[in-house]
């Protein structure tokens, strides 16, 4: 299936602006971006879609469960697309680099937490915030 089709099986129409947005996710190398983010990259395509109509969209497409929204320490909205697995995310404080990983063992110890607490484990989010320690880090300094 189609992101378009997707787009239409949500229920939402598949309006100029809606589609060029879902362009811009599907096109880019960042995995994760903010509202202001899109609206720059729809501006260097010459479309005319407003900051305003950007933030509903992403809403919308958020509600529809194409895209997933995180909250990461800069307090902006972070979205990308939904591709239906779950990973988790470490953030690098000095440039907010987002790396996605996937641990097994931690996802283990999760749910064993929970069930031990009595409850059951619905959805959940992890977030790391580390500094790089890389001696060659293209991105260092680049904040």
């Amino acid at each position: 299936m189609t992101r378009l089709d997707e787009l239409k099986s949500s229920g939402l129409k598949a309006t100029l602006p809606r589609i060029k947005i879902l362009e811009v996710f599907q096109r880019t190398e960042r995995r994760h971006m903010t509202a202001e983010d899109v609206f720059k990259a729809l501006l260097h395509e010459g479309a005319d879609i407003g900051l305003a109509t950007v933030y509903r969209v992403l809403m919308q497409f958020e509600q529809a469960g194409l895209l997933s929204r995180s909250n990461f320490e800069s307090g902006k909205a972070v979205f990308e697309l939904n591709e239906g697995e779950h990973h988790d995310h470490l953030v690098c404080l000095d440039c907010g680099h987002v790396e996605e990983f996937y641990d097994a063992e931690i996802e283990q110890r999760q749910r064993a937490v929970t069930v031990s607490r009595g409850f059951e484990l619905q959805e959940h989010s992890l977030s790391l915030y580390a500094r790089c320690t890389r001696q060659n880090c293209e991105r260092k300094g680049a904040k």
